[in-house]
Parts: C-alpha cells; sequence; structure tokens
C-alpha cells in the first residue's frame, strides 16, 4: 500500500521536475561514496574559476547537480518542487527545461565575471602581475561554485512574474506575502549579502542574482520573440528591395494607352468568339481592369 502511495505521489510530480530532483540527489549520493573512497568529484564537478587549472568547460552544466551538505540540497530541492511543477506545466516540458538550463548556466558566469572582477581588484591592490605565480595561486585558492541555487533563484524569478499575487509563506513568518514581492525582497538581500563582503560568508549571492538575471532575459525574449523576428524580417526585405526609379508623365502615358489598347482588344474578342476564347492571361487582365 505505501509503495503505491508513493509511486502516485513521484508521478504527480511533472517529469521535467522529477528528473531534475533524482539527477541531484544521486549526484549528492555519488559524491558521499567518492568522498569514502578519497575522490574529491564534487571538485571535479563543481565550477572553478575559469583561469584556474581545473576548470573545464562541462563544469558550467555540472555545477548545478553538485551539492556537498545535506541541507544545501534540502532546500534547493524543495523549491525546485515547490516552484518547478507549477512552472513545468504552465511553461511545458521544452521551454521550462530550457529555462532552468539557461538560468543555471548564467548563475555560474555571472558568479565568474564577478570572481574575475574581485581577483582584480585584489591583484591590483597587492601590485601584483596578472601573470604571477602568486596570481596563479589565488586562482588556484578562489572557491569552487556548486549548487542549484542559481537555476532556483531563475524559478523563483518566473513564479513571482506567473503568479505575482500568489500568496506564500515563510518558514520564519506566519503571515502570507505576495509572490512578487517575495522575488524583490530576496533580490535586495542578495545583493546586499553580495556587496557586503562578509567574512566566513560562502554563499554565492551573485550566482543568484544571475539566475535572476538571465531568467528576466529569456523571459522578455519569449515574449518579444515575435516583434524581434518580424523588424529583421523588415529589414531582410528592405535590403532584398531595389529602389524603383520613379516613372516620367510620358512612359506613364503611354503605359496607360496600352493598357487601354489591350482592354479593347480583349473586348471585341469577347464580341466575336465569347468569354470562353479568352486565355488565362487575358482574363486576368480583364479582371484586374474591373478593380
Amino acid at each position: 500500500m505505501g509503495y503505491y502511495n508513493n509511486n502516485r505521489f513521484m508521478s504527480a510530480i511533472p517529469p521535467v521536475t522529477r528528473n531534475l530532483l533524482a539527477i541531484n540527489v544521486l549526484v549528492w549520493l555519488a559524491c558521499l561514496v567518492f568522498e569514502a573512497l578519497h575522490i574529491n568529484l564534487t571538485g571535479i564537478l563543481g565550477l572553478h574559476y575559469f583561469q584556474a587549472r581545473g576548470f573545464y568547460l562541462y563544469q558550467l552544466v555540472t555545477y548545478m547537480f553538485t551539492h556537498r551538505e545535506l541541507t544545501h540540497l534540502f532546500f534547493n530541492m524543495f523549491a525546485l518542487f515547490m516552484f518547478g511543477g507549477l512552472i513545468e506545466r504552465t511553461w511545458g516540458a521544452k521551454r521550462y527545461l530550457a529555462y532552468y538550463m539557461v538560468t543555471g548556466i548564467g548563475a555560474g558566469v555571472v558568479q565568474m565575471l564577478v570572481s574575475y572582477l574581485h581577483i582584480r581588484s585584489v591583484l591590483s591592490g597587492l601590485a601584483l602581475a596578472p601573470d604571477g605565480l602568486d596570481a596563479l595561486y589565488l586562482y588556484g585558492a578562489y572557491p569552487v561554485t556548486i549548487g542549484a541555487s542559481g537555476a532556483v533563484f531563475g524559478l523563483l524569478l518566473a513564479f513571482g512574474i506567473l503568479f505575482p499575487n500568489l500568496p506564500l509563506y515563510l518558514f520564519f513568518i506566519p503571515i502570507p506575502i505576495k509572490a512578487k514581492y517575495m522575488v524583490i525582497g530576496y533580490g535586495v538581500i542578495e545583493f546586499f549579502f553580495g556587496i557586503s563582503n562578509r567574512a566566513g560568508d560562502n554563499v554565492a549571492h551573485f550566482a543568484h542574482l544571475g539566475g535572476m538575471l538571465f531568467g528576466i532575459g529569456m523571459i522578455l525574449y519569449w515574449n518579444n520573440r515575435h516583434k524581434v523576428v518580424r523588424f529583421f524580417k523588415q529589414r531582410q526585405r528592405r535590403r532584398v528591395q531595389t529602389p524603383r526609379r520613379r516613372e516620367t508623365d510620358w512612359e506613364y502615358n503611354k503605359r496607360q494607352s496600352d493598357r487601354r489598347k489591350e482592354i479593347d482588344r480583349i473586348l471585341d474578342k469577347i464580341k466575336k468568339s465569347g468569354y470562353g476564347s479568352l486565355s488565362d492571361d487575358e482574363k486576368k487582365t480583364l479582371f484586374d481592369a474591373r478593380k
């Protein structure tokens, strides 16, 4: 009986959200197993600073499925379960998966950009050469980014846009908060913690903001995609079309005279042989003249 209920519960979760939840849990378990074997799988899958020796391009994808602490995994998966299912049902599987992946990758890109700016400022403050040994050590010592939080914050933003007035509850606040206000509040808090640079804070706040930023970009693109495509098509047609030379009065009068003569000839043909004797081109010319 319990097995049936579990199956029923899992089948109620949309397929993409269900698979994302499963992948995150499986990768977390794999990291535990490999850690017991003294293999740092988290360091292999996590996102390194792009100038560090341990950086690989695939980490922009794998880092968002990698967690170390159980609490980190739980809160990210809880948010994915709460927001992701409803968004997937609203958008459909393909758009939802594309949004999740782009916001997750975008969050990693923003985090690396902020890391780059921070390292530049440190190097300039210490008067170190960007390619010196000390700089290379700093690249390698920079924290590795892991977790689905960037993509989850992208989902939070989408939820606030799709359902702005839906009431939500926080664990420590027993009153409902509209989704749009919660999104704004989270964004402000993450920005404040990101720029405060508190000692001991190992949360990638700018990755969270990056997920939101790329989420806004994708939603704006989808909402205005037809306008953008139409704009470029119009520009393409303008480039293809050749400008017409302005017709002189003599050319215009001659064209009208030839047209009248052709119509008179067609009418005479109808009188002599009937309408059925006309060719398709003659019928078209007569039809255009009637318009």
